[in-house]
């Protein structure tokens, strides 16, 4: 029995098409780590869990100023253009600067902050999407990757407390 897509169904499928493997995969595995600090920090033995919570934390981190650096790239790469986004180059840094004030907190904080950054920065990738200034495919990886990011960083609070 065969099965007839609709136009929405076509769309969907090309945007998934259109992603490249790599960063399918990439990006899967860059989730792994978020995933498995926070079981670990929340079921895990009791001597593991404050390690896996500072763990989350600084790779959160770290993650977060990648997600910058996505920005900074797209903005040089207009440098021959008559004009390079000034607002794209000054939100590029705010998720390392962040980041770097996050871990400067006591961890429950610090995770907390780190969630929310997550989820604004979401904000920022599905919006320059609709702007069509990233690849169409680049905000379904995103949303798909930020619902793991910001279920595991709160799961790392239970170590955390």
């Amino acid at each position: 029995m065969e099965t007839q897509m609709t136009g929405t169904d076509n769309i969907a499928s090309a945007k998934a098409e259109a992603m490249p493997l790599p960063a399918k995969w990439l990006g899967a595995t860059g989730a792994v780590p978020f995933v498995a600090t926070a079981i670990i920090a929340a079921f895990g033995p009791e001597n593991w869990s404050a390690w896996a919570a500072h763990a989350l934390a600084y790779y959160g981190a770290v993650i977060l100023s990648f997600l910058g650096g996505i920005h900074w790239g797209l903005a040089i790469s207009d440098s021959g253009t008559a004009k390079i986004s000034a607002a794209r180059l000054c939100w590029s840094v705010v998720p390392s600067l962040i980041a770097w004030g996050a871990l400067l907190l006591p961890l429950f904080y610090g995770l907390m902050v780190l969630t929310a950054a997550f989820g604004l920065a979401l904000f920022v990738d599905t919006r320059a999407g609709t702007r069509a200034v990233v690849p169409s495919w680049f905000p379904d990886l995103r949303t798909a990757l930020s619902i793991a990011v910001i279920a595991s960083l709160p799961l790392g609070l239970i170590g955390a407390a």
